[in-house]
């Protein structure tokens, strides 16, 4: 914690060191969490620097985090997740699977992965916000239960139920087809 505090004050001073430090650092598990949210790497590449293109802001004009880095970044990857969930809802795309455009792939083996991935991902946003957010922060951040309570203000028993009724409810879904 005071090596995050330390790196923190650096950066708002904008030194380069501690900024490149901070993007080797939170890359990675802020990426895994985006990616869990959005099931698109690409999409999570562009939101995740989105993440670090606000923290520069925030440092330019002298409203960076006060207490936690970490904690900081995660709100904002949540919050970036959100538009682009509430975007992408206002505005609807179809997917252009790469390898069938590339015909790198059998036919049937993407279209197969296409749809456990469509499946997944209907069986991931039947489940409620917490158990979305309990799902991301815990596998696709990969971060350990005692972040994940202090970052939700609940007890590490409350995240671990809830990562178990989560795991249940999407095991259900999925068992059943993405049909209730």
């Amino acid at each position: 914690m005071q090596d995050e505090q330390a790196l923190l004050a650096a950066a708002r001073q904008l030194d380069p060191d501690a900024l490149s430090r901070i993007h080797r650092l939170y890359y990675r598990p802020l990426f895994r969490y985006i990616a869990f949210r959005v099931s698109d790497p690409l999409t999570a590449e562009d939101l995740t620097s989105e993440v670090f293109t606000r923290l520069l802001d925030a440092l330019h004009r002298g409203k960076a985090p006060r207490s936690t880095l970490r904690g900081w970044l995660f709100g904002v990857a949540a919050r970036v997740v959100s538009d682009y969930h509430r975007n992408r809802y206002r505005a609807q795309e179809v997917e252009l699977v790469e390898s069938l455009a590339n015909g790198n792939a059998g036919l049937l083996e993407t279209v197969e992965e296409t749809l456990t991935r469509e499946q997944l991902a209907g069986a991931l946003k039947e489940l409620t916000g917490e158990q979305q957010t309990v799902l991301a922060l815990r596998f696709g951040a990969g971060l350990p239960i005692r972040e994940v309570a202090g970052m939700m203000g609940k007890s590490e028993g409350a995240v671990k139920q809830l990562q178990a009724r989560a795991i249940a409810a999407l095991s259900r879904r999925m068992n059943a087809g993405g049909e209730r």
